[in-house]
């Protein structure tokens, strides 16, 4: 079977995100599933490598590489670093 999940909402202030990699890694665990995650917007910032958070908290970044599979970014390019 084959998931997607789109998330648009940023990595810290709310929870929907990290509920959604928690989902997503947990579904990539199943045999025969195929799990894609396209972030956009402030979701693009759960990407992002070497936050840092305070001790206790969870690190989105480290979620999106446990999530395994296929994942997409889309940003608008003034947000973009160059």
């Amino acid at each position: 079977m084959n998931t997607l999940f789109i998330l648009n909402d940023g990595p810290y202030g709310t929870e929907r995100s990290y509920n959604g990699l928690r989902l997503a890694r947990a579904l990539a665990k199943e045999e025969g599933q195929t799990v894609r995650v396209f972030l956009m917007g402030d979701a693009v910032n759960c990407a992002k490598s070497g936050q840092k958070v305070p001790s206790g908290y969870y690190n989105a970044g480290d979620m999106v590489r446990m999530v395994g599979g296929e994942i997409g970014l889309c940003a608008p390019a003034w947000r973009r670093e160059a």
